[in-house]
């Protein structure tokens, strides 16, 4: 897909925008749930690179491992719907003791997962919404 330079911004750049934007993001990342490949990532701190690895391979069993999986094809038997590819989990948050975690599959790839991480005394709803309205800036950034 072509973009105009003017309205084309790198994966870094977006991701940068993201850090600003999203209300007290400490990480955002992209990644691909078909291989499990971290595509692009910005932290305000520095991590060792198999953390941030284990985040991918993680992202990808969250969205796309076997009992996940088998849980869409259940839902889609049960409605009568085909086993098209198209999944039904597209927004899964995670609370942790400190962090909370946004994970957002793209509208336009469902393989490629945004990855929001802030604090915990961030407000959910504020930081869902904003992560939502990001999305398809971060997504024309690949």
């Amino acid at each position: 897909m072509f973009y105009e330079k003017e309205s084309y911004m790198s994966m870094d750049a977006v991701l940068q925008k993201v850090a600003s934007f999203v209300p007290e993001c400490l990480a955002a990342g992209y990644v691909d749930v078909a291989s499990g490949m971290l595509l692009a990532i910005r932290t305000v701190d520095s991590h060792p690179r198999e953390v941030i690895d284990l985040v991918a391979a993680a992202t990808a069993d969250l969205f796309n491992g076997p009992n996940v999986s088998m849980i869409e094809r259940m839902f889609k038997k049960s409605r009568g719907l085909p086993d098209d590819g198209h999944h039904y989990f597209q927004e899964i948050i995670v609370n942790s003791d400190n962090l909370l975690h946004i994970f957002i599959r793209g509208k336009t790839n469902e393989e490629y997962v945004a990855v929001f991480v802030c604090r915990r005394t961030a407000n959910l709803g504020m930081a869902l919404t904003k992560a939502r309205i990001i999305m398809p800036e971060l997504e024309a950034s690949l």
